[in-house]
């Protein structure tokens, strides 16, 4: 279910790639990259840290939810796919963080 949520996302967001940045802030965003959105997602990050440490959780989850947008949008502008992400993060499925850290 989440994942479709992403995927859907994901999918839309692409598709405004070649939208009139007049009319699609995401197509703004891609127009500007990789240092716009790069930009948008650093803000969005320290802004869902700030909320984490303040514990306020509704601020955390508004905040987050731009983080993920911010984050497919960086994504799309670097030619990634959201399935090598998933399939990255699979991989690492079972692994102990500091087992995968050790390996890099």
């Amino acid at each position: 279910m989440m994942s479709a949520v992403l995927e859907s996302l994901f999918a839309e967001l692409t598709a405004r790639k070649n939208a009139d940045p007049d009319s699609s802030y995401t197509a703004q965003l891609l127009a500007g990259a990789p240092a716009r959105p790069g930009r948008k997602l650093a803000e969005e990050a320290v802004e869902t840290l700030i909320a984490a440490l303040e514990n306020d959780r509704e601020a955390v989850v508004r905040e987050s939810a731009d983080v993920l947008y911010h984050l497919l949008v960086v994504l799309i502008g670097a030619g990634v796919d959201l399935k090598d992400v998933f399939a990255e993060l699979e991989k690492r499925q079972g692994v102990s963080g500091l087992d995968e850290k050790a390996a890099r």
